[in-house]
């Protein structure tokens, strides 16, 4: 029992004994040093993919989607045919349009030719036959005449032959004049007219039935299909939306504050959770014109033109993106852990004497790790990292690097 006493009293010595040598002796601190190297500040936050340039292809008249040709992801041509719709009714209409163009022309031609070819034949047969009678009056009266000259007849008989004559060519000038009333001044002109109405439904007709078959207004890809074999779509319904996916728009959205280190021309860099590994690139294309809400974040939406060459960015995708805001060459640096915040912004630097000392300093660019020091220090200074212990200026430290 007196041996295990002697060994706690030994315990508790050594102990105070090393505490009291610990607390006397000068705390061991990490430091770094600074270096140059190329700092790039790199902005990070997410966006959203679109199409560079797209239209929504939408239905003129209402129908069923008889025959739907493409998919979703399909590329197209201009003016390829993406689907066809059926419309009751339309062929129908053409038949009877095309029927009434057909009377029309008839019509027209009947006017041009001078009037029905049956009511023509008539009279002309009529005109003939009087023609012919008055030939046989007019030799009739000379014969008459030059026998009344020798008093072989009388002037009676002369007279009456003369009014047998003159009753022909009144029977000929009427029928002459009916002929030309065949076809009026105004008849051509209204058979034209109703000619041209005629053609215009026609046209009207098979320009409906055009309308039910949708082509492509441009070439892409086809990034989003709403439209189904069988389902009734009415005027002005989406069809589809085609899209040019290489180069495509990211819209970024960046926070109110870091708008100011955003500027046209600036490198950005592109990643999607969906596919880790791979990244794409492109450049800042158009700064925001006015800062809007999203969720709970004021943002710009910053336009950024990004390459696509397999297509894989689709339109919706939510990504990340970095833009490369500022890239400064052989700057001086130090780890951001070291860069300490009491009222100003400074460093603990390490003296000769291995005593610290608080350093203001003014900082520059950043990345993920360390950032760029305008003004406090010099090459090959060492500032102290961080520490359990608060450290302060003046006190005397061990230091490791």
């Amino acid at each position: 029992m007196k041996k295990l006493l002697a060994l706690i009293v030994l315990l508790a010595a050594a102990l105070s004994v090393w505490f009291y040598v610990k607390r006397s002796g000068d705390p061991p601190v990490a430091f770094a040093k600074t270096t140059r190297q190329k700092i790039s500040n790199v902005l990070s936050t997410n966006g959203k993919v679109e199409p560079a340039e797209y239209v929504d292809v939408r239905v003129e008249s209402s129908g069923l989607v008889k025959q739907l040709l493409v998919h979703a992801g399909d590329s197209v041509s201009k003016d390829q045919v993406l689907a066809e719709l059926s419309e009751p009714g339309l062929q129908q209409e053409l038949d009877a349009a095309i029927a009434r163009e057909s009377q029309a022309r008839a019509n027209l031609q009947v006017l041009q030719a001078g009037g029905r070819s049956s009511d023509i034949t008539e009279i002309d047969g009529a005109l003939n036959r009087l023609k012919s009678d008055r030939d046989a009056a007019q030799r009739n009266f000379d014969a008459l005449q030059r026998l009344l000259a020798k008093q072989a007849a009388t002037a009676f008989e002369v007279e009456q032959a003369r009014q047998a004559l003159k009753s022909l060519d009144v029977q000929i000038e009427s029928l002459q004049q009916k002929r030309a009333a065949l076809v009026g001044k105004g008849d051509l002109g209204s058979a034209q007219a109703r000619v041209e109405e005629a053609e215009a439904n026609v046209r009207l007709a098979r320009d409906r039935i055009t309308l039910n078959t949708i082509r492509a207004p441009m070439g892409g890809t086809i990034y989003d299909l709403p439209a189904r074999s069988g389902s009734f779509l009415n005027a002005g319904d989406a069809l589809a939306s085609i899209g040019r996916l290489d180069p495509v728009r990211v819209r970024v959205y960046v926070d109110e504050p870091e708008l100011g280190r955003v500027a046209a021309g600036q490198s950005v860099r592109i990643t999607w959770d969906a596919l880790p590994g791979k990244e794409w690139t492109g450049v800042v294309e158009k700064r925001p014109t006015e800062v809007i809400a999203l969720g709970t974040r004021q943002v710009g939406e910053v336009l950024c033109t990004i390459g696509n060459p397999m297509r894989e960015l689709v339109p919706g995708t939510n990504v990340n993106a970095f833009i490369l805001t500022q890239v400064v060459e052989s700057a001086l640096t130090i780890p951001k852990a070291t860069v300490r915040r009491d009222g100003a912004i400074g460093v603990f630097l390490l003296q000769k004497d291995n005593t610290l000392k608080w350093q203001p300093i003014v900082t520059g660019a950043s990345d993920a790790l360390r950032v760029e020091v305008i003004q406090g220090l010099a090459d090959g200074d060492a500032v102290a990292q961080p520490t359990e212990q608060p450290l302060k200026a003046g006190e005397k430290v061990t230091p490791s690097f």
